[in-house]
């Protein structure tokens, strides 16, 4: 089968033809986390959206280098030039060592990103690790001239560098824009304009993470990180650079000047986004403590969650949406994720006790070559996952004798279904525990305690016992010979 993939690329707004730059190889940028806080919802959408564009190239034959970074020193609060450093604020609060932060943190997250079944990448680069070649990608720049020094401190030179180039041409801002609404922050009088960025900054007194450099003892901007280790591992140019829509300026936007600003030209051939997780219609994340984390997802232990929720149902959810778009939490939206991965998983297992016939009265050929067409088009997972669903009505019709298919038919149908629901699309059958004497010695239990609240006329607690079990997907029926219960799937 042959495979034209296309690709939404920010920077021109429209779907191109993906060519990598040197077939049959890859090199993939993302940004990774800044490792001061748990892992939440808003970071599994990232690692899980470059991680099936990881699994998918490499299915298509190519070789990938993918590069994920882990954000250390350099990110300030509100994401400025002034203030303190995420890490070491958290390092103030807990007395602890930056670098202890770092650590405990960042085990947290790939233990995360294990759970959701999201591969590791090929390099994992920390911003720390990589001073001496942030100092030397801001030597170029200040050789040609788009950087100045203020008071110990180095800055990007906006307005000058957009005379030359176009200051925003990946999120479509104008520098007349930027100058009308730029904050004024305290620190702005060493730059010549508020908009300018900061490439190295002296470290004042207070300021636990710094290096020597030939302008001051200090510590590297953030956007400056990015820049420098994706030219280290991926060369000046490669193929991608990925993550959250909220990098797109002014993370991304920097990455771009200051790589053309060193070079001459462009960094990356494809700058690909994800967009933002929604709980009730605002953006999930820290700083409007709305967030969930991954743990109390998988745990249950958040307040707005009913009980708790598989790693594999949180990728399944994300997955339902194509990566693009807005995604919007519920409760609800999880409860039906894991209702129609559990109805694939079904399906699949169907495959192995289904009955050949001697002709085919379906065209399972059809529903693999729409997933791979939906792959090729940018990655459209929502899509394969319909045809997936309408796969998994077809064998339910076969299975039911209502249908039928060949054993090379069934074979074919095993294969491609286990690629793209395994390999692909990254999912982990995990049955429920198989533990049915214990679950029908408690229910036995439950039921009795509620049938002598009813002989007792105490509806308000049979009541309850049923609502509360209604919470955990069990139903239950009054009948002529008592209660019966069931799952309801």
């Amino acid at each position: 089968m042959k495979h034209i993939l296309s690709i939404y690329n920010t920077l021109s707004r429209k779907k191109e033809v993906f060519e990598p730059i040197n077939p049959p190889h890859v090199g993939m940028y993302v940004c990774g986390p800044t490792v001061y806080g748990d892992a939440h919802l808003g970071h599994a959408r990232p690692g899980i959206t470059f991680d099936i564009v990881f699994r998918y190239l490499k299915h298509l034959g190519y070789k990938v280098r993918y590069v994920r970074n882990i954000t250390d020193v350099g990110h300030l609060v509100d994401d400025a030039d002034e203030g303190e450093d995420k890490v070491q604020k958290k390092a103030q609060l807990e007395k602890l060592e930056p670098m202890e932060v770092v650590k405990y943190f960042s085990d947290r997250y790939h233990k995360n990103m294990e759970q959701l079944n999201a591969l590791p990448p090929s390099i994992e680069p920390t911003a720390s690790g990589h001073i001496i070649e942030q100092i030397e990608l801001v030597k170029k720049i200040l050789e040609n001239g788009y950087a100045y020094e203020s008071e110990g401190s180095l800055y990007f030179d906006v307005e000058k560098y957009n005379k030359a180039h176009h200051y925003g041409k990946l999120s479509g801002r104008k520098i007349d824009e930027l100058m009308q609404n730029t904050r004024e922050l305290a620190g702005q009088e060493e730059k010549r304009n508020s908009f300018d960025f900061a490439l190295w900054k002296k470290a004042d007194p207070t300021h636990v993470m710094h290096w020597p450099s030939p302008w001051s003892e200090g510590y590297p901007g953030w956007h400056l990180e990015c820049s420098a280790m994706g030219a280290k591992y991926l060369g000046e140019t490669f193929d991608i650079h990925g993550g959250g829509m909220d990098l797109l300026f002014p993370h991304h936007e920097s990455e771009i000047a200051q790589s053309n600003a060193a070079t001459g030209h462009d960094p990356v051939k494809y700058w690909m986004h994800n967009n933002m997780i929604t709980i009730n219609g605002q953006k999930m994340g820290k700083s409007l403590n709305n967030f969930i984390t991954l743990n109390e997802f998988f745990t249950g232990t958040h307040e707005a969650l009913d009980r708790a929720y598989p790693p594999m149902v949180i990728r399944f959810f994300i997955l339902q949406a194509h990566y693009r778009s807005t995604l919007d939490f519920s409760t609800d939206a999880l409860k039906a994720a894991e209702k129609g991965m559990r109805k694939l998983f079904d399906a699949f297992r169907l495959l192995s006790g289904l009955k050949p016939a001697q002709t085919s009265s379906l065209d399972v050929k059809s529903l693999e070559e729409k997933c791979y067409e939906a792959m090729d088009d940018d990655f459209n997972t929502p899509i394969v996952i319909a045809n997936l669903f309408e796969l998994t009505r077809l064998i339910n019709l076969v299975n039911d004798g209502k249908e039928s298919l060949t054993q090379d038919d069934i074979d074919l149908t095993k294969d491609f279904f286990s690629t793209l629901l395994f390999d692909i699309l990254g999912l982990i059958d995990e049955p429920e525990k198989d533990d049915s004497k214990l679950i029908d010695y408690l229910m036995d239990t439950i039921l009795t305690i509620r049938g002598e609240a009813k002989a007792r006329k105490d509806y308000a607690t049979s009541d309850k016992i049923r609502d509360e079990l209604a919470k955990l997907n069990i139903e239950i029926k009054d009948t002529k010979d008592g209660a019966k219960w069931n799952f309801i799937k």
